[in-house]
């Protein structure tokens, strides 16, 4: 992590775990609980990458909504009610327990905390509010302000403009694998928050280094 001043970190799967919205609704859910959090989350990145294809741009609670209605779909579920929670727990998701505690480590260092997210800026105002997080970084970058999805480059220039820095002295911290290479293709110098144990993703490049969680960056930035 030579040079770098920046750190953007990546939001759902990496600060917040994203299959614990289902928690509070598993009893309602029964046996489909996991098959609906994984669907629901493929088609949620699957529809964001074919917008951005298609040219046809909507904000990420509306492609949240329309992943979940084709999972609720796919799995045979019909509940209103039970569609309102799922969203509704999109708004608060559990941090990470790590999450904290690294985060002040990397900013009493003096670095520049900042999120990069395909969320919508009121979905990441609400998440980083109710986890505590809000008052660590210093700016919550949405693409929503540029109308296209990572892994397009134009998104991750987001964080280069805002702190008027090279893409090299930016760590860029993401749980998913096309996300790494994504902001690796870019210029940042990319962590890997491999939680999931899987394996690289085949693409043009790759994570600079690989970690299994949050607490292995003190240890990393050398804190």
């Amino acid at each position: 992590m030579s040079g770098v001043s920046v750190c953007a970190f990546d939001a759902y799967g990496t600060l917040f775990d994203i299959k614990a919205v289902v928690d509070s609704s598993r009893a309602a859910l029964g046996p489909k609980a996991d098959a609906l959090v994984d669907l629901w989350r493929r088609k949620q990145l699957e529809y964001s990458w074919l917008r951005s294809l298609m040219g046809r741009h909507s904000d990420f609670w509306h492609v949240t909504g329309e992943s979940l209605d084709y999972a609720f779909k796919a799995l045979d579920i019909d509940d209103a009610s039970l569609r309102a929670r799922l969203m509704e727990s999109y708004l608060c998701p559990n941090a990470y327990p790590e999450a904290k505690a690294t985060l002040q480590s990397l900013k009493t260092a003096g670095y520049k905390l900042a999120i990069l997210s395909n969320g919508s800026p009121s979905m990441l105002t609400s998440a980083t509010k109710a986890a505590g997080l809000d008052d660590l970084f210093d700016v919550i970058l949405s693409v929503e302000s540029v109308g296209i999805y990572k892994p397009h480059p134009t998104a991750y220039r987001l964080v280069t403009d805002h702190f008027e820095c090279q893409p090299a002295g930016v760590a860029f911290l993401s749980s998913n694998g096309w996300d790494a290479a994504g902001g690796s293709a870019f210029g940042f110098q990319v962590v890997w928050v491999n939680r999931a144990g899987q394996p690289r993703e085949v693409l043009p490049a790759a994570a600079h280094a690989e970690v299994s969680s949050l607490t292995a960056l003190p240890e990393l930035f050398r804190l």
